[in-house]
């Protein structure tokens, strides 16, 4: 394929419609040199300059190829090899001096803190197409869909406090991950990014895999690896804003090309960063290759995509007078609106079993509903609610839980409006929060007892789960992403029971389908007692076709027994899950692997079972 821009692609670009520009802009390793394409309409000059040329603007300048884009070829005699050479545009803009830009489309570049993009091809042979065959049928909405949330920086380090690279992390991920039966990956972002600890969420390389970790031969091997091994590749998107760094997008060609002019739309308030132009068509036609690239050359199974709640709407995080109205009057964002809805028909139309994931903070309707029928264009839409109420229920002293109880029932009355993730992200772990088992009240056996508790709860109820890396561990520090995960928690065996415990219920989640099948159907989950907030217990039934999995919480330390629990079925009742196990580090409270039901009516049910419910613990129970 030529990487030649031509009228077809130069009209597509400017309608907003060219979601492949990464085959045609950007650095190109061609057989007798590189071309290199760039996007700078304001300009009164344009030079590539880089290793092959001393960095002298005169060698090498650029030609007008129509609708603001410049172009040159630069011959293979003038590189030696070209892979690996290092490169900037300079740009003399309008008014102004010249300014040294890395490369928009460029396919790598320098490892912070240097700036300058280099030339990387994508040759690489994938060996994954089993799993690429089969990855609709494991990501349909049906499917069981547990995500190990990982920052790769931190995951776990090598002597020296140095991260492992893309390639030396595959293998002992895939083993943690398979060990642990959580079936996807999602990747916190691994596109290049200045300043680590933003921790991939200020992106300036769109098309480029942080060279803190490695080539995207690299990165394509871990992806190719995870497939291999059976296991699922999310990586985070962040189309809501970009870092205002002197070489990135901010005001490439002398002018605010990529980002709002107005401040009022241009700068993000949270972040102090800069908010694409969602109006704009060739911004569009960027952001929407930039999702296609990670999709097509990296062969990911999904993107999650960041901050969607502060592209919907124009006063988020603003002031009155601090935001323009769209032409309606109204507060949403049309422009990124229709950028999203175009963004999620792109992806179903062009890649088969690819998903999408929101992370949306608000109660706008229909995220995860397709483009056609008014929807946002989403798969699944993270269920931030349901993470806030329940680690705030959580941290309360048990004796004071039965005055928040609905904090648990809430979601019960908007938990089939969307196709939700129950996530337990790094946003719970950091700035002073503590981990997830800090958070917990109690002495120390009481908090792992109420994590252990919480994880029970969130595999129970409907929707896909999400858990970032530590949890799993029993972490009692936060996370540091200067730091790594402490792994050697697992030599206590209260810590190793914790792990043993979300192996077991991925293994349930999976294994047993009324835990899954019906994760976003009405019905999938029955309550039968919703409403014991005085002893602080819940107690429901997942339905998946002829299977009935009963579920019941005791969020006190207050051992219940002889409780009984309204079912539809008679005979035994086998105990699938019993979180005080003392293989978990439990106190063993439980019911010696089952219970028989009786005919006596409970809960507005024909028969029930009488149970032993553990102090701050679980219990599963399948006819």
């Amino acid at each position: 394929m030529s990487s030649e821009l031509g009228a077809v692609d130069l009209h597509l670009f400017a309608e907003g419609t060219h979601a492949a520009l990464y085959d045609k802009l950007g650095a190109h390793v061609e057989r007798d040199g590189v071309r290199f394409t760039v996007w700078a309409p304001n300009a009164t000059r344009v030079s590539v300059v880089g290793d092959f040329d001393g960095w002298d603007d005169l060698a090498h300048p650029m030609a007008p190829a129509g609708g603001g884009v410049w172009t040159t070829f630069v011959a293979r005699a003038d590189f030696g090899e070209p892979i690996g050479a290092r490169y900037k545009y300079r740009i003399l803009p309008r008014d102004g001096a010249p300014r040294d830009k890395a490369d928009p489309f460029g396919f790598g570049h320098e490892r912070p803190p240097a700036t300058a993009s280099v030339i990387r091809d994508l040759d690489y042979e994938w060996s994954d197409a089993d799993w690429l065959a089969r990855r609709g049928a494991a990501q349909r909405l049906d499917a069981p869909i547990s995500i190990y949330e990982v920052h790769l920086g931190s995951w776990i380090r090598k002597d020296g406090n140095c991260s492992l690279g893309f390639r030396e992390i595959a293998e002992p991920l895939a083993d943690h991950v398979i060990a642990a039966g959580f079936t996807h990956v999602e990747l916190m972002p691994v596109m290049e990014h200045p300043f680590f600890g933003s921790w991939g969420y200020l992106v300036t390389g769109y098309f480029a895999p942080t060279a803190r970790w490695g080539t995207p031969q690299e990165l394509m091997y871990l992806v190719d690896h995870l497939h291999r091994r059976g296991i699922g590749v999310i990586l985070d998107w962040v189309p809501a804003h970009f870092p205002a760094d002197a070489h990135g997008l901010y005001e490439f060609d002398g002018t605010h090309l990529f980002e709002h002019a107005d401040r009022r739309q241009g700068l993000h308030p949270d972040w102090n960063s800069a908010i694409f132009n969602y109006g704009r068509n060739e911004v569009r036609s960027f952001l929407l290759s930039s999702a296609r690239f990670w999709l097509d050359r990296y062969h990911v199974d999904g993107l999650r995509v960041d901050g969607v709640a502060s592209m919907l709407y124009l006063d988020y995080s603003r002031k009155p007078g601090e935001w323009i109205p769209n032409a309606y009057g109204g507060r949403e964002n049309l422009e990124a609106i229709s950028l999203l809805r175009e963004l999620g028909t792109m992806v179903h139309r062009d890649f088969e079993g690819v998903r999408t994931w929101a992370e949306e903070s608000t109660s706008w309707p229909m995220v995860s509903r397709p483009a056609r029928v008014g929807g946002l264009g989403f798969d699944f839409k993270w269920d931030l609610g349901w993470m806030h109420d329940t680690l705030a229920y959580l941290h309360h002293d048990p004796i004071h839980r039965r005055f928040h109880h609905g904090a648990l029932t809430f979601r019960g009355l908007y938990a089939d409006h969307e196709s939700f993730v129950l996530p337990l992200s790094h946003d719970e772990v950091v700035h002073g929060k503590g981990s997830l088992l800090a958070k917990m009240p109690g002495d120390d056996w009481q908090q792992r007892a109420n994590l252990r508790l919480l994880l029970a709860y969130m595999f129970a109820l409907p929707g896909k789960k999400l858990l970032f890396m530590g949890t799993e561990l029993g972490q009692r520090t936060e996370w540091n992403h200067d730091g790594t995960l402490d792994w050697a928690l697992l030599d206590q065996p209260n810590h190793a029971g914790i792990l043993a415990l979300v192996g077991h219920l991925n293994r349930l989640y999976r294994g047993e389908p009324a835990l899954h099948c019906r994760d976003h159907e009405p019905g999938g989950l029955v309550w039968i007692d919703a409403d014991d907030a005085d002893r602080s217990l819940l107690a429901f039934e997942r339905i998946g076709g002829d299977e009935h999995i009963v579920c019941v919480f005791n969020f006190t330390p207050v051992v219940r027994t002889n409780l009984r629990v309204g079912v539809n079925r008679e005979g035994r009742w086998r105990e699938l899950l019993d979180t005080d196990a003392l293989e978990y580090g439990g106190s063993g409270q439980g019911n010696l692997g089952g219970v028989d039901s009786t005919v006596v009516p409970a809960h507005g049910r024909s028969a029930s079972i009488v149970i032993t419910a553990p102090p701050l613990g679980a219990v599963f129970f399948k006819a």
